[in-house]
This record gives C-alpha cells, structure tokens and sequence, in this order.
C-alpha cells in the first residue's frame, strides 16, 4: 500500500526550529544512525505530536555489499522505526565496507557510498540482501539510487533495468533521488529520461531532491548548495509520469536562513505542479504511458555464494585503490578513481571534525591536513569514531612539534581510551581540554 507523505525535508539538529516553524511540512526524514530511540531529540517529538511523519534514513547498511546485512544494524533500524512510529524505512543501493571473510582480508570501510556494479552477481546478492532486510524489519523497506564519481566496466545493465529487477524480483519499494540522476547524468553521461522511462513507477515511495556543484567536469553531490535547475528539470520528468507519494529536500550542511529553504520547497512543489499539468495533457491526448525494463538480464548462472565471492574480490580491490593505496584495478578511470578518493578523505576529515570537535580546536588550522596525510596511509576499519582515535594516535606518533597541543591530544587520547576514566564526566572533560588548548594560545 502506497503512503502518500506529500512535502518534506530532512530533519537535522541545526535547522530543527527552523523546520518546526516552516509551514506546509508534512513529513520528515532523519538520518537513522543519527538518533537514539531511547532519547528522541525534542523537536521530533514536538513534530510527532504534530501529525507530522517521520522516516528514519539508514546510510551505514550496505545492503550492496557482498556480505549478508549485519544482524545488529538491522535490529537498531527495526527499533528507530518503532520508536518513530515509521511507516517505512530507507536504505540506499550501495556498497560501504569490503574485505573480511569473503576474501581473507582486512575488512575496510568506505565511510561513504559507493556504487555497485550493474552486473548480474551484484543483483543476485543486492536481492537476497534486500529480502533478508525485509524479513528483519517491522514496516516497508524503500531503496535509494545513489550518486557515483566513477562507473564499473563491463556493466551489463542500465540503471533503469536495474532498479527495474530489483523492484520486480523482491517487491521493494523504490527512493529515487533525481538529484542523483542528475549527477550520474553528467560523470556517467547516463540519461536521466532512459533511467526514469525504465522505472516501475507503482513501486516508487518518495523522491529525494538535493543540491551540489560542478568542479573540473565532474559533479558533487554536496547537499550543501542550492537545487539547480537541471535537478528540478529531472522532478518535472518524473511528475510527468506519476504522482510522486512524498517530495523532500534533503540539506546536510551549510544551512541557509529558513526563507531561503522555503524558497526551495516552494520551487519543488512547483516543478512537482508543473509534471502534473504535463501529465495531464498527457492524459487527454491518449498518450502511451506504459512503461517497461526493455531488456531484461538473463537468469543467474551458478551458486548464489559464488556469485558472493566474486562481488567480494571486486568490491574490494576497488576499495582498496581509493582508500589504502592499491593499484586501481584494470578498466576503471583513474582520473575519477583519484576523484573519489580525495572525496572519501575528504569526508572523512569533516565527520571526524563533527564526531570528535576537541581535536580541530586542539590542531587548529593543522588539523586538516594532519588528517588528509593520515588517511592516505590509514583506511578507515571500525566506523568514525575509531577513526578519530586512530587519528589521535597517528598525531602522538608523530610527536608535533607544538608541546601544549602534544599534551592536549594525548590527554583527549587518554579520556578516551585509557584504562579509566580521568574525570568524573565528558562535559567536565570537554571544556577542561578545551579551555587549556585556548589559554596557551
């Protein structure tokens, strides 16, 4: 059954009174790993008690990888969407992680989403993945393409087949982003028409619009700069050919003053507004609406856990060129291999920044490339806040020449990972190393 949620936008911690005061909002979406059901921030509360829906949004999954879904992230996605009276939640079409058993390797994380090939393997496993995802959790499960800097070789469907299969074989429901359609559009050179002509419209559960920018002929996908037109084109395309249940905005960083977020909703309902008249005219001329996956992939050939095998060897040596120094394999672009591997430090550098604020106060203008230098060296093993000690680590090794931000580090280390506490709690914590990094200064 369809649930139609109308007009939304991403709920984060620094526009959530903005978002409480915006009118027409009829629902949100929350980074799942972002909230804790046993201590609901209060603005979501407020707007639960409103009416207003809330969806939690997985990024950390991986339902694309070759390994089976994690039990533990599956429950912890189960229990958000209880605690927020969900009725669906969503995931993304990606790989995030590689290595461990599959290959007799180190496991290694991305730390970001990365695409998987369109090859039948790599949709054999996303469908088990995706059925065992659905056993495990309480509501409806919805899957999001997403944006890539780089493409597979040998790919041997279009993404409009693949969504197609995936949709077709396991009754998921789909999340498009045309935001990503856009950016596939111009580092893949994908048109966004094919892929949206190829779609199973009924299976769509909402559509995720976001901005970015253009640096060097490739497209970010920032969801920091305003949405461009050629974003809102591609909504357009879509309302021409259904309904959307749900719009929403997503923004991740580099807030605008409210207005200015409702401007942008305002130009969404209005490229929404504007599919439909089409879709209307449509209608009235007797148009053939039907849509189709055009060629469809033949059926799988060999065991499913070969087919796991396979992914995991590719999955990761591509992960390995962008995030430990390995050679990029054979048949990728280098160039848009260097691209992606400059965005996952680069990412990495701003979460940990988020995840641990002490260490940017602690380095100062040095913390950026302190850490950049670090992660060229370091892949990320055990989610950011591992990566922020390990980091910590790496700054101790190399023994700054700064002696107060040396102690200040080590002391931040130690409160940490020490084999006790050094203080009776973080706040008291936080604010003692803080405030002694400033009075040296």
């Amino acid at each position: 059954m369809t649930v139609r949620l109308g007009s939304g936008i991403g709920w984060r911690p620094e526009i959530a009174e903005a978002v409480e005061g915006m009118p027409g909002i009829e629902w949100v979406e929350v980074v799942a790993e972002n909230v804790c059901p046993g201590h609901l921030p209060a603005s979501l509360v407020r707007l639960r008690e409103r009416g207003v829906t809330v969806v939690p949004h997985g990024v950390s999954l991986g339902l694309g990888g070759a390994e089976r879904p994690d039990e533990g992230r599956l429950a912890a996605l189960a229990e958000r969407a209880g605690a927020l009276g969900s009725p669906l939640v969503t995931e993304h079409i990606a790989f995030v992680r590689a290595g461990g058993a599959l290959t007799a390797s180190s496991p290694v994380e991305a730390g970001h989403l990365l695409p998987v090939p369109r090859t039948r393997d790599a949709l054999d496993v996303l469908c088990e993945n995706v059925r065992i995802a659905q056993d495990a959790l309480p509501v409806p499960l919805a899957v999001e393409n997403i944006a890539a800097l780089f493409s597979w070789p040998g790919e041997e469907m279009t993404e409009g087949q693949f969504l197609y299969e995936l949709a077709d074989r396991t009754g998921v429901r789909l999340l498009i982003d045309v935001a990503n359609l856009h950016t596939n559009h111009v580092n893949r050179g994908e048109d966004p028409a094919e892929a949206l002509a190829a779609l199973p419209l009924e299976a769509i559960a909402y559509v995720h619009v976001a901005g970015g920018f253009e640096r060097d002929g490739v497209w970010h996908d920032s969801h920091a700069h305003p949405v461009p037109r050629p974003v809102l084109d591609v909504l357009t395309d879509l309302a021409s050919r259904v309904s959307p249940p749900g719009v929403l905005l997503e923004r991740d960083e580099n807030f605008p003053e409210a207005e200015e977020m409702e401007r942008e909703l305002g130009a969404i309902r209005h490229a929404v507004e504007e599919g439909a008249r089409r879709r209307g005219a449509d209608a009235a001329q007797g148009a053939d609406a039907a849509q189709g996956a055009g060629v469809r992939p033949e059926p799988r050939r060999g065991s499913l856990e070969a087919a796991r095998e396979r992914l995991a060897l590719a999955q990761t040596a591509v992960l390995s060129a962008l995030v430990a120094q390995a050679p990029v394999p054979e048949g990728f672009d280098r160039v848009r291999m260097g691209v992606q591997a400059r965005a996952l430090a680069a990412k990495r550098a701003d979460v940990v920044a988020k995840v641990a604020p002490e260490l940017p106060v602690i380095l100062g203008d040095g913390y950026r490339a302190a850490f950049l230098a670090y992660a060229q060296t370091r892949p990320m093993t055990g989610g950011y806040r591992r990566d922020a000690l390990d980091f910590a680590e790496h700054v101790l090794a190399g023994r700054p020449e700064d002696a107060s931000a040396r102690r200040a580090v080590r002391e931040w280390w130690l409160e940490r990972s020490g084999p006790r506490p050094r203080s009776h709690g973080p706040a008291v914590r936080l604010a003692r190393a803080t405030r002694r990094v400033l009075l040296r200064r």
